[in-house]
């Protein structure tokens, strides 16, 4: 399992190799500011950074870039603590618990919590890669398009259950969101509900239509309010705080250890990656809870299960990235094209021929991941200021750097159109009770639970049994059909003690 002689040689490099280090803090800094700007993705970050390494050597430079993955994933929670607009799309369940957390006072605890459960996640998921990165990349291997779709319509189904004020309102919430995830033109080539509009051929633009629901319509909201948190007393920045954030965390072992392996797991699967791991891992903490209905009004473990997901997905898109050569994700695909430039070529006899190397890269992780409570305490405690500053400067600045950014990223009208459109349906969907995050679900999932079913079905020439050669998918949509089952069950019961008191 470990090449100890490799394993030897790795820390020799690293310890007579002072030029690697000197490239954490930098890239962990460079990192935590793209992942804190709404819609600058990690793999964007790191895309804007990889010129810069053509001048490295081959080892800083890829210590460089992993060092800009590791922040980056953990910068996309600040925003979505503090003003409800995730980061980066990994980063969409971190809003549903941090945000209320922040409105209530508690944006240090939960600034503090996700960036425990991050630097946690990140750690185990290197121990992970560390000693099971070869069977880790077989199993993939083992993952077909059945398996895809059952793991989408899951997730999909699993965070529509459980949110909202009742089930039918969650999984029509979902629907929404699929049906929205679906326009444009599919892999088979046929097009729908572009409506003519020729900005919609590729669908729907997913990051200005995931700001616009999760940030314009609850800054819609907060137009008569003063203060993001409404007590003078609460809008303190305390490093103390951070840290028993911090805490928090290691008195919610199962959530933490949950959400890292639902993200390891996930993160190895090439095309899904942590924007679907962060969710899937908050559903099941939410689902898992002896309290589900206090997840989305500031429960902390939904915190914690959504960035320890969010990071240790980055172990899990390595496994691939090293063992075989193929990229889980765009951040790992960037990782290749540095290799690339390096006249490196990722994959299997890289792995055999230059495990001292695989080593060295995984053990500066191990590295990164203590250096980034440092940094990151320090990021945190300026980023909070954000608490202090009166919503009538907040929301128009949010909601210029927000049509700016969908803009940018569109390069058309198209980008701020989509803004608020969806910011106006995020509105009335959370004023008539439906889960606006189950729309983000079913946007984020809808292509790729179509794609992934399109090509089951062309592997089974339609035959819909063809499914029971696949035990996996079997057994995950069985799962997913009782986990329904419990969720309307519960919902029964709730009501009917509701009847029972009024």
């Amino acid at each position: 399992m470990i090449d100890f002689p490799a394993f030897g040689s790795a820390v020799g490099m690293l310890a007579g190799s002072p030029e690697a280090w000197i490239w954490v803090v930098p890239g962990l800094l460079i990192g935590l500011l793209f992942g804190a700007l709404p819609g600058i993705s990690v793999s964007m970050a790191m895309a804007l950074v990889l010129p810069a390494t053509l001048y490295m050597d081959f080892l800083p430079a890829i210590i460089f870039l992993t060092s800009v993955y590791t922040g980056a994933g953990f910068g996309g929670s600040i925003p979505a603590v503090l003003i409800n607009i995730p980061g980066t799309s990994s980063a969409v369940a971190t809003t549903f618990d941090g945000y209320p957390m922040a409105r209530k006072g508690q944006h240090n605890e939960a600034l503090g919590a996700a960036l425990f459960a991050s630097c946690i996640g990140v750690l185990v998921s290197y121990i992970v890669l560390f000693v099971l990165v070869q069977p880790l990349a077989e199993i993939v291997l083992r993952i077909g398009p059945y398996e895809m779709a059952a793991i989408g319509i899951w997730g999909m189904v699993l965070l529509g259950s459980i949110g909202g004020s009742t089930v039918a309102k969650g999984l029509f919430a979902a629907a929404i969101g699929v049906l929205c995830g679906t326009v444009g033109m599919n892999t088979a080539g046929y097009m729908r509900g572009d409506m003519g509009i020729p900005w919609l051929l590729d669908g729907v633009p997913t990051i200005p239509a995931m700001v616009g629901l999760l940030a314009a319509s609850q800054l819609f909201a907060l137009v008569n309010a003063k203060f993001i948190v409404e007590a003078e007393e609460h809008r303190t920045i305390s490093l103390r705080r951070i840290l028993d954030g911090g805490l928090m965390v290691l008195r919610h072992p199962l959530s933490q250890l949950r959400g890292t392996f639902v993200g390891i797991f996930i993160g190895a699967v090439p095309g899904i990656g942590s924007s679907i791991a962060n969710l899937i891992s908050y559903g099941e903490a939410r689902r898992a809870s002896k309290d589900p209905a206090s997840f989305g009004k500031g429960n902390v473990e939904g915190v914690i299960a959504a960035e320890s997901a969010n990071s240790s997905s980055e172990g899990g898109s390595m496994a691939t990235m090293l063992a075989l050569g193929i990229p889980g994700g765009g951040a790992t695909a960037i990782l290749l094209a540095a290799f690339a430039m390096h006249n490196v070529v990722g994959g299997p006899r890289f792995m055999e021929q230059n495990r001292d190397i695989v080593y060295a890269i995984i053990l500066s992780n191990f590295a990164q991941a203590f250096v980034l409570l440092v940094v990151g305490t320090g990021f945190v405690f300026i980023a909070s200021t954000v608490v202090r500053l009166p919503l009538r400067y907040l929301i128009p600045s949010v909601l210029v750097m927000s049509t700016m950014g969908a803009f940018a990223i569109e390069g058309s009208i198209a980008g701020p159109i989509t803004l608020f459109v969806f910011a106006v349906l995020g509105w009335l969907m959370s004023r008539y009770g439906f889960p606006v995050a189950a729309i983000v679900v079913g946007l984020l999932l809808g292509r790729l639970i179509e794609t992934e079913l399109l090509r089951a079905w062309q592997l089974a020439g339609g035959d819909p049994l063809y499914i029971l050669e696949h035990p996996v998918a079997v057994g995950i949509l069985v799962l997913m059909v009782v986990s329904l089952v419990l969720s309307v069950r519960r919902d029964v019961r709730r009501r009917r003690a509701q009847r029972a008191e009024a």
